[in-house]
């Protein structure tokens, strides 16, 4: 289930609020500028579809955010629980950092967890199957894929060379929960 927790950015210990019903994370997160939404398939995807039948199934939202925002690129990225490099993978999103274009991901299946630090609030966001995110140019966050990663996601990007991380070089991200591993399921 999707959850958002907003913490106060000097109280990572107790979240300030908790919401699991998508409409209300939809709502908090839009007053910051972030799109959060639901995408339904237009077809069913099997488990180990390809790059383009991921795409095809969901044709119709990508090339929607594509015309409102001027998206040039978009791909998939898929992550197992036993891909060799998954450490090294999930320390280089853990730290702070920001993007001079928005990063956006549709899960397709399974988990991530994006924490966003704006203003003095922290804004952690479970995202699951079916959630897409939007993240605005310029907003410090994380990602965290758990220590047994597992999605499955749809990218796009404004720059068609993809993702560019610029750290803030802050330990933030230390001081605030992690994500907890997730059930893979095969999709």
């Amino acid at each position: 289930m999707s959850r958002l927790r907003i913490f106060d950015e000097a109280r990572p210990e107790a979240p300030l609020s908790v919401l699991d019903d998508h409409a209300a994370i939809a709502r908090e997160l839009g007053r910051v500028g972030v799109r959060f939404e639901r995408w339904e398939a237009a077809r069913p995807v099997q488990p180990g579809a390809s790059q383009d039948e991921v795409i095809a199934a969901y044709r119709a939202d990508i090339d929607r955010l594509m015309a409102e925002e001027g998206y040039q690129s978009v791909d998939v990225i898929s992550l197992r629980p036993d891909h060799p490099d998954r450490a090294a993978l999930r320390r280089k999103f853990l730290s702070e950092h920001t993007h001079s274009e928005d990063e956006v991901r549709f899960f397709v299946a399974g988990a991530g967890q994006f924490t966003l630090h704006i203003g003095d609030r922290v804004y952690d966001v479970l995202c699951e199957q079916g959630d897409l995110i939007g993240v605005p140019d310029g907003t410090r966050h994380w990602f965290d894929m758990s220590e047994s990663p597992y999605f499955v996601a749809i990218r796009l990007f404004t720059n068609k060379d993809g993702w560019v991380a610029n750290f803030t070089g802050a330990d933030i991200a230390e001081k605030f929960p992690r994500m907890a591993p997730v059930a893979a399921t095969a999709r």
